[in-house]
């Protein structure tokens, strides 16, 4: 053999053996965020309402972590499986991987420690130590007020176990190395007061993840220059529906909105007049959990649309809903 084949040869597997070394270091001493706390969270009578009132409304954790009634518009909980997880994620839908929402009542984390549970919520890191694929927004929950979070994990303590094994999450490959790179240390921040309307609803827009739904994603990267622009696409059985632009932009977005439009749009559902719609093959339908959603006290939907005000308009015309039988 020739010296400049010899050469090329060792080159290659001069490649291979630091790929293999890199990818090696990923799946084995990734991620790094330190041991779960220890920490013992006294469930208070105002922090089960807290609690109640993020985990329903605000962080929706209780949304991906029971079923909904996807034959109804906005797909409403089945309320009889209120935690027990279930909801299925995969690449149907544009997922790298298939990933359940696990049943978060004490029939399954009666093992965890406080300290692993608010490891998990705010880092992405399980109980074993394994990374979560970012379904949950773990890293904006990494940003809240600890007291918040804290405030989470009572109420989820004060659930009723249900006994379900929903299936094991499984990301594809290359994800399931890209995966342990996601998780993060927490960083967490004081709630801003009230009286603060754009700073506090800043906070609550970060802990309800509408920069996660409404910006536009390529190869799973946020686009930069288009948050909250819209465009992020969820494919569905009847199509694919794409994600409102949010921002101020008086044609493509939010500009022309008062506020009491805004609120009244998620408070119609709950309004006694309203009745939600059967939802036919080949349907609009949204993922947006409105009934959810519309459980929001005014004042902070209001701190929500004061803060939305205040974004760079961007000017983004979207397509709402693709019906499958007309392509994508």
């Amino acid at each position: 053999m020739q010296k400049s084949g010899k050469i090329v040869i060792y080159i290659l597997i001069g490649i291979f053996v630091i790929v293999g070394a890199l990818l090696g270091f990923v799946k084995t001493a990734l991620p790094n965020v330190g041991d779960a706390p220890s920490l013992k969270i006294t469930a208070t009578p105002q922090r089960l309402e807290r609690g109640k009132y993020l985990a329903n409304h605000i962080t929706v954790c209780i949304d991906c972590h029971s079923s909904r009634q996807w034959d109804t518009f906005a797909a409403p909980l089945d309320t009889t499986t209120i935690g027990a997880g279930g909801e299925k994620f995969d690449q149907s839908m544009g997922f790298p991987g298939t990933f359940y929402a696990p049943n978060i009542t004490p029939q399954h984390l009666g093992s965890w420690t406080d300290g692993e549970l608010l490891r998990a919520i705010t880092t992405g890191v399980s109980k074993d130590g394994h990374a979560l694929f970012p379904v949950m927004p773990y890293l904006g929950f990494g940003r809240m007020d600890q007291e918040d979070v804290y405030s989470i994990i009572a109420y989820i303590r004060s659930l009723p176990a249900k006994n379900n094994e929903p299936g094991t999450s499984n990301p594809d490959f290359p994800m399931n190395f890209i995966i342990n790179t996601i998780p993060a240390k927490a960083s967490f921040a004081k709630m801003p007061p009230k009286t603060d309307t754009v700073q506090y609803g800043g906070y609550l827009v970060n802990a309800a993840g509408c920069g996660e739904c409404h910006t536009k994603q390529e190869k799973g990267q946020k686009i930069k220059g288009m948050e909250f622009a819209g465009g992020f696409e969820f494919n569905l059985p009847g199509g694919a529906i794409y994600s409102a632009n949010i921002t101020p932009d008086v044609k493509t977005g939010i500009g022309s909105w008062t506020r009491e439009q805004f609120v009244s749009r998620f408070k119609m559902y709950t309004d006694s007049a309203y009745h939600a719609r059967k939802i036919n093959p080949g349907d609009f339908q949204t993922i947006m959990p409105w009934v959810m959603y519309s459980g929001m006290d005014a004042a902070d939907l209001e701190s929500i649309y004061a803060y939305l005000k205040t974004l760079k308009p961007i000017n983004n015309t979207v397509t709402r809903f693709k019906p499958v039988n007309k392509g994508r």
